[in-house]
């Protein structure tokens, strides 16, 4: 059995820059480890930094780079590990959405989905589990959804990618069965106050909301924090979870009839149309990073869409946005930026 974690604990944080991996970089930077935070814009990675240092992070790395670039990834996870010795907690948070039916959504952009939510996944792992067997301990944390486990319309991107990423974590659980030191976790939020919603590509028509019951990012980055040592504590983060999975696998004629009404109703906000939308799949948006998202007050939104639904208002607007760039080839290269900052004195 391996020595207890030293502390501070190298803890590296995917998706640093806004909703539930920021909140995780918080939560890490209070317990006093040295954070290596890890998104596309380095902009707000560095006004992280700075808000880790002011919550007793011991030290602080800034990252920027694209997670979906495999070369970019193991380049940062070497960097990680020349400068700490070690990884004793990756979690991967950073995950973008796509709205829209499969043949609405750009084939660039459906692609980008699965870029940063599986295979940015399966290049952390790639790099970081290699680091945790040489030293017979530490911890991956990859972040699911509920999406993962069920059918949503209008989010076949997003549900491949949640889908992809619970499979991969089963097959990496199975390969290092033999290390009892290194723990892999999977953890599947259900709704969750992030502005991931707001940020989405969307073809719809519409913007996002989180489903109730919502939960705020901070108490999903203390459940995802509590995994990295305990990966055998349950998949589903939130309690709803689970009747929505035993809606969707024991009743799938009844789940399958009601879910398009339902998601029109709770998880959009039929009262902001937007025309087609890249979001931030492609590129990131520093201006809509923050920790907690826009949708307001869960069921005041619900009310708004039922009254936009019985007064038979018309469908959202769906006309073309002319600042939506034209979306670029998943294959396209990212140039992958990387910036240090030790910890502040002020």
């Amino acid at each position: 059995m391996p020595p207890p974690t030293p502390r501070p604990a190298a803890v590296l944080v995917t998706g640093a820059s806004s909703g539930i991996g920021r909140a995780t970089a918080l939560a890490a930077a209070e317990r006093g480890d040295d954070l290596v935070l890890v998104a596309r814009s380095e902009k707000t990675l560095q006004q992280v930094a700075t808000e880790c240092r002011l919550h007793g992070a011991g030290s602080v790395t800034v990252h920027a780079l694209d997670v979906g670039d495999d070369e970019a990834v193991r380049a940062m996870v070497e960097s990680v590990v020349r400068r700490h010795g070690r990884i004793d907690l990756a979690v991967h948070a950073a995950g973008v959405v796509a709205y829209g039916r499969i043949d609405q959504v750009p084939a660039g952009v459906f692609d980008g989905v699965l870029r940063t939510n599986l295979l940015g996944s399966a290049n952390l792992a790639r790099h970081v589990v290699p680091v945790l067997r040489r030293q017979e301990h530490g911890s991956l944390v990859l972040v699911g959804s509920v999406i993962g486990h069920i059918r949503v319309p209008g989010m076949a991107a997003y549900a491949v990618s949640k889908h992809g990423v619970r499979a991969l974590a089963a097959h990496l659980r199975i390969e290092n069965r033999d290390l009892p030191g290194v723990r892999i976790a999977y953890a599947a939020p259900g709704g969750v106050d992030t502005p991931i919603y707001q940020q989405a590509a969307s073809y719809a028509g519409f913007v996002g909301r989180p489903p109730p019951p919502v939960f705020s990012p901070e108490r999903t980055a203390r459940q995802l924090l509590r995994r990295a040592d305990r990966a055998w504590l349950p998949a589903q983060l939130n309690p709803a979870n689970e009747l929505i999975r035993f809606g969707a696998t024991a009743l799938p004629w009844v789940y399958d009839r009601m879910v398009g009404s339902l998601f029109g109703v709770i998880a959009t906000d039929l009262t902001r149309p937007t025309g087609p939308t890249t979001g931030n799949v492609l590129e990131p948006r520093a201006a809509g990073n923050a920790l907690r998202g826009t949708a307001g007050p869960t069921v005041a939104g619900v009310l708004a869409n039922l009254r936009r639904r019985f007064a038979g208002a018309a469908p959202a607007a769906t006309t073309p946005d002319e600042h939506v760039p034209h979306p670029r080839s998943a294959t396209d290269p990212v140039v992958a930026r990387t910036s240090t900052s030790e910890r502040s004195t002020t």
